[in-house]
């Protein structure tokens, strides 16, 4: 029979008896182990080699007293027992060379085996049987002892021992991801590090939401997935260190599980959150038209630096504000009665989402700023996107390779058309079309709204005024449902995080508010979503 035939004579009866031979001749059970890895590596090897045998147990039984006589002499050398070059090769030219398709799939069964076991074990058995190390070796490189080396081969190799069969009939079926997709908002700097950014495939969202149900291990994960380990904890640990290494989707827990480490909603509870604010949708529209109403000279008499300002830019600029303000009485009553003994998280920038229920309320808020531009020493710019109004800019935008925000910076006191080049031209009826730019015969003018940097801090105290005492009947009201679901389906080593959860019941409300003034005429929408509604600049010679 020819040699390579000798892998089909690996079963678990063969297995059984090569361990007692060994057991009986070594001290314990971590050098009985390690001996037959020796043996059956020594007989992977040989079966490799071309030739003929008679019969294949006396040749396995005459291995295996080779490999012992070496092993008992403390003579083990890599030519018997560890193939000296690339054992990878060695398998996979074992697989090619021969013409038996058993052969193929065992060896195939191998590498899956391998594949599945956990990033410790594995590790261990591919620098063992893979790399061709020694168990004093692999000890050394992992700063560990030679038996905590022992009982990882031990561990590993009875999975591959009892499983390779169970694991072939796994590999058969097929992997089916199912279409799961979250809404997940930020709050802060993302230039520090949005962990949004390496949450892409499938594969990510699939891992952050068997996270969200559970803690879980790596090798949890692989099975609930049909993933092999390796593939999920590469995954895990991307998704742990986020993009900047400090703040990722999930974290890891000193049992090696991994858990959740943002404010995550499912659709239920994101539905039933949204639902105790939406309850109170009449009550907030009307307080808001009322005060707006009251407002109005206030709102008209700040000082803008344009040449002419009017309400309608005026409430866009302030509208994620006004709506905010029953939240922000809402976080209030949270913070003073129910999560007073809580310490809050801090950190430069954080998300937190909802798991997709079809429905998307998409809006935001990005700033960009610039220094020594188009003669301002300092300049901010700013644009709130919703479902009515679309974003100019992102942050991290550009404003020295924008040539529209820069002409809207010299229009403001008035930019004589005649005094531009055709290019120039060309820009300005780009920025007229986008809002930011109004003709008024030959002069341009910025129709966005512009204030100085001074009075940016104040450039929100008229809404706020909301937030004093116009809502806190039914803020209390709101706060106390709230406080029930969060506690309930936050975990608890994120209750510290429980402002973004209001956050995300919020969200409905101010596209609601949105409609209600427009519907009202207190507010006229951007013709085709983009205009000078919800942009402006801060400036400062």
């Amino acid at each position: 029979m020819k040699k390579q035939e000798l892998l089909n004579f690996f079963d678990n009866d063969l297995l059984d008896k090569l361990f007692g031979f060994c057991y009986a001749r070594t001290n314990d059970s971590y050098e009985a182990e390690e001996l037959c890895s020796d043996i059956v590596y020594a007989i992977v090897k040989a079966a490799n080699g071309d030739g003929q045998i008679e019969q294949a147990y006396p040749f396995i039984w005459k291995v295996a007293r080779n490999v012992y006589a070496d092993f008992s002499n403390n003579r083990r050398k890599h030519t018997e027992a560890v193939y000296e070059g690339n054992s990878e090769e060695l398998l996979l030219k074992l697989a090619e060379e021969t013409d038996s398709d058993d052969t193929e799939e065992r060896v195939n069964a191998i590498y899956r085996r391998i594949a599945f076991l956990t990033k410790a074990y594995r590790e261990v058995m591919i620098m063992f049987y893979i790399d061709g190390l020694s168990v004093s070796e692999i000890a050394k490189s992992h700063k560990t002892s030679e038996g905590a080396i022992r009982q990882r081969l031990f561990s590993a190799r009875k999975k591959i021992k009892n499983e390779v069969e169970e694991m072939a009939e796994t590999n058969n079926r097929p992997i089916a991801l199912d279409k799961i997709d979250f809404a997940i908002w930020g709050t802060g700097n993302p230039e520090w590090g949005d962990p949004r950014n390496v949450c892409t495939r499938m594969f990510s969202n699939h891992i952050v939401w068997l996270c969200h149900k559970k803690p879980m291990s790596a090798s949890e994960i692989a099975e609930e997935l049909n993933v092999p380990t390796l593939y999920v904890e590469e995954e895990l640990e991307i998704l742990c260190n986020g993009e900047n290494g400090k703040y990722g989707l999930l974290r890891r827990s000193d049992n090696g599980k991994y858990a959740l480490n943002f404010i995550l909603l499912d659709k239920d509870v994101f539905e039933k959150a949204n639902a105790i604010y939406t309850e109170q949708l009449p009550k907030i529209c009307d307080t808001i038209s009322s005060y707006i109403e009251d407002k109005r000279s206030e709102y008209l008499a700040f000082p803008y630096l344009n040449k002419k300002v009017d309400l309608n830019l005026i409430l866009w600029q302030q509208i994620s504000s006004i709506a905010d303000s029953f939240a922000k009485c809402v976080k209030d009553s949270l913070q003073k009665d129910h999560f007073s003994n809580i310490t809050a998280t801090d950190r430069p920038f954080s998300v937190f989402g909802y798991v997709d229920n079809g429905k998307y309320y998409g809006n935001g808020w990005d700033g960009i700023g610039a220094r020594n531009i188009c003669g301002f020493s300092d300049v901010r710019v700013d644009n709130i996107y919703i479902t009515r109004v679309q974003k100019h800019f992102s942050c991290g935008h550009n404003i020295s390779t924008d040539p529209l925000l820069q002409l809207a910076l010299r229009s403001i006191n008035g930019l004589d058309i005649r005094s531009l080049s055709e290019e120039e031209k060309e820009h300005c009826a780009k920025a007229v079309e986008c809002g930011y730019l109004y003709r008024n015969g030959d002069m341009l003018y910025t129709k966005i709204l512009v204030n100085s940097l001074s009075d940016r801090e104040r450039l929100f105290d008229i809404s706020r005024g909301l937030e004093n005492g116009y809502f806190d009947a039914d803020a209390e009201i709101v706060a106390k449902k709230i406080a029930s679901l969060i506690k309930s389906a936050v975990p608890s080593h994120l209750i510290g995080e429980w402002r973004f959860a209001n956050s995300l019941a919020n969200l409905p409300i101010l596209d609601a508010v949105v409609e209600h003034l427009i519907e009202k005429g207190v507010l006229t929408p951007a013709e085709n979503g983009i205009g000078a509604e919800g942009c402006w600049m801060s400036v400062e010679k």
